[in-house]
Formats: C-alpha cells, structure tokens, sequence
C-alpha cells in the first residue's frame, strides 16, 4: 500500500509542478506554440507577398544612410 501512495504522490507533484510552470510561463509558452502552430501550418508560404507585415518597405535600403565622401585630386595618390 505504501507504494501506491508513493506513487500517487509522485503523480499529483508531477501534475502541480507542470501546472505551475504553466501559469509563470504562460506568455512565453504562448508565443513559442502559436510559432510552432504558424510553422507546421501547411498552407503558410514565406515566400508569399501576402505573408509580409510591411511589403510597402523594402528589405535593404536604397539610399546610403550618410552621403559619399568628396574625392579631391589631393586625395588620390598616383603610383
């Protein structure tokens, strides 16, 4: 009899400790299984244009963030 109770202890810490991390997790465990679910969906394409967030912005940027340097002839050494 002392085993089952052993066991059936076992089972209940089991059972609470997995509900627990449940509840602390809870935001974090959300996120991964809705990326789980969106990556095994079979219907999802990343390639698609329908799937961008922001298609209107382009994934490199066409004008350099700070302007060329002038090139003077003093700059440039002949060899």
């Amino acid at each position: 009899m002392a085993a089952i109770t052993s066991a059936v202890v076992a089972i209940v810490a089991v059972i609470l400790g997995w509900i627990t991390i449940e509840i602390a997790c809870k935001p974090c465990l959300e996120r991964g299984r809705e990326a789980i679910d969106h990556s095994l969906d079979p219907n999802y394409d990343p390639d698609s244009p329908l799937n961008d967030p922001n298609p209107t912005q382009p994934l490199l940027d066409p004008a350099p963030s700070h302007p060329p340097l002038p090139v003077s002839a003093a700059t440039i050494k002949t060899i």
